[in-house]
């Protein structure tokens, strides 16, 4: 059986496009019955950027209640929070003193912000480590990244085998799963839907909010009576990832036609999200009402996670001569 571990940023509720891209197809991997799963919210790495305590909490919540929504089970999976478990605190340091300048000086997360380094703390230049060992911390085979973490994933490699080689076999070292089919949801301006671009669907919204936001969809200025490109259409593009084979096709038609105007288009989509996210969206809310609850299931993740955590560092101090 294949361990595979996933991080997600507490950096904001989850939206259509991580829904969509991410939390759905990690929960499919992770019921399959050939993978022994680690699912973890990364609100540590939250701390390079987040710096309100009620934020970051807030967000944690809204990620643990998103992903039990969708139907992550906490029996199956390893679901906990990062914070949780602090022996990953131990071994980051651990490895910080295997990782040298010039291999973190590189890191693309580190790079993107050198022509602003009074923004830079220390948590931002060894990101790449305490990532490294959110991974081998849990003997992580397989890792699935998407091809703008790449290099994240190799120097988790780099920085495991350079232990390895230093103090005998210590790491499995662990393989990127990359995804070449990853969905790229356009947001409401016709970009990647991001949290950086602002541009985002946030289904668990109340009915009247979510309706504004999909109102804001951009679209050209053809007129209602003449026939409109659907390949070309934001609204419809995302309307093609939520409805149902025929409603897709009864859409383009009516795009084609001519008589048929964006508003409407919006509507519809609207009504979609609302209807096929019904259940979700209740699940959430309930969850957010009930912060305990998540507690509860956060921990039982931890409790199991902690067992795993302490085992890898009982080799580490080992071989670090600290036992």
């Amino acid at each position: 059986m294949a361990r595979i571990l996933t991080g997600i940023q507490s950096t904001g509720i989850p939206h259509l496009g991580n829904i969509l891209g991410a939390i759905k197809p990690a929960i499919e991997m992770a019921n399959n019955p050939n993978n022994d799963a680690f699912l973890f919210i990364a609100d540590l790495h939250s701390l390079t950027t987040i710096f309100d305590p009620n934020i970051r909490k807030e967000h944690t919540y809204g990620v643990a209640a998103a992903w039990l929504a969708f139907g992550l089970d906490p029996e199956k999976t390893v679901f906990y929070r990062q914070s949780d478990v602090t022996e990953v605190c131990e071994l980051t340091w651990d490895l910080c003193c295997s990782a040298p300048y010039p291999m973190l000086a590189n890191a693309t997360s580190f790079k993107d912000k050198l022509d602003r380094l009074s923004d830079v703390n220390g948590g931002i230049f060894i990101y790449p480590v305490l990532m490294a060992a959110d991974i081998i911390l849990y003997d992580a085979n397989f890792v699935p990244v998407g091809k703008d973490q790449q290099q994240h994933l190799e120097m988790t490699r780099d920085i495991a085998s350079t232990f390895n080689n230093r103090y005998g076999e210590t790491f499995v070292i662990p393989e990127a799963k990359v995804d070449e089919q990853v969905m790229i949801i356009p947001g409401i301006d016709g970009q990647k839907m991001s949290k950086s671009y602002n541009n985002t669907v946030n289904i668990f919204l109340p009915d009247k909010e979510l309706r504004k936001v999909i109102m804001k969809i951009i679209t050209d200025a053809t007129p209602v009576e003449q026939p409109k490109n659907p390949d070309t259409c934001n609204v419809f593009k995302l309307y093609s990832y939520v409805a149902t084979t025929d409603k897709i096709e009864e859409m383009r038609q009516n795009y084609l036609r001519g008589g048929y105007g964006y508003g409407q288009a919006k509507e519809a989509l609207y009504q979609t999200l609302v209807e096929k996210f019904s259940k979700e969206r209740e699940l959430y809310a309930n969850y957010m009402n009930n912060k305990e609850e998540l507690d509860k299931k956060l921990k039982i993740g931890a409790d199991k996670a902690r067992v795993v955590a302490q085992e890898t560092l009982k080799r580490v101090r080992t071989k670090l001569g600290f036992k």
